[in-house]
């Protein structure tokens, strides 16, 4: 009998550890997500972003008419006789954005609203002037001279612009372009999903703004 005894004991021991064992399933101890139990929700691939969007949006709605409202107060543009292009509304509507980047020195809202390789051409300067200490104050004002459709799809808006839509240096006390009568800037425009966007700047050679006559 005494012989079944240590054996019988062993017994009782392996069976009280698996005891302890199958505890720790549900105790609490192991990690959990931060999300919950349930895991994270960026496995589908799908981002982050893209999934939020239905319960941030009608928070996130006022502020953006708000940004734009601002924007729109600190740029005047004029179309002429190119008001009726679609390309060129596309830009008189997202130029305002686009100053208010450049006023504000902050890149984020051409990253989340614009193509990237506009935001690339644009981020550059925007580093630069915020490196220096470059100022631009509103009001600005441009003026839209020319749009020319390109054998790829985009139409290229050619624009002048007033002193006041470029930086000003306080060390040197002078325009970081020194153009007395306004700059030609380029802009090619893309038709998106959601409208004509720019899509980058091109070259501004051949455009003369000599004879415009700003608003502001």
């Amino acid at each position: 009998m005494r012989s079944l005894a240590l054996p019988a004991a062993v017994l009782a021991g392996l069976l009280l550890l698996s005891g302890c064992g199958g505890g720790n399933e549900n105790d609490g101890g192991r990690p959990v997500p931060v999300d919950g139990p349930g895991g994270s929700g960026t496995t589908s691939g799908t981002p982050s972003g893209t999934q939020s969007t239905p319960t941030s949006e009608p928070s996130s709605r006022p502020s953006q008419s708000a940004a734009t409202a601002e924007a729109k107060a600190q740029v005047i543009i004029k179309a002429g006789n190119y008001a009726s292009n679609p390309a060129v509304q596309g830009l008189v509507s997202s130029y305002p954005l686009y100053f208010q980047a450049l006023v504000t020195k902050d890149d984020t809202i051409l990253k989340k609203r614009f193509p990237s390789f506009f935001y690339a051409d644009v981020s550059e300067g925007i580093v630069d002037a915020k490196r220096n200490g470059w100022i631009m104050r509103p009001p600005g004002s441009v003026v839209v001279v020319g749009a020319r459709g390109q054998s790829d799809g985009t139409v290229r808006v050619q624009t002048c612009r007033s002193q006041t839509t470029q930086y000003w240096d306080p060390k040197a006390r002078a325009w970081t372009v020194v153009a007395p009568k306004g700059s030609p800037e380029v802009i090619e425009m893309i038709k998106t999903g959601i409208g004509w966007l720019p899509y980058r700047l091109a070259p501004s050679k051949g455009v003369n703004c000599a004879r415009v006559k700003y608003p502001a």
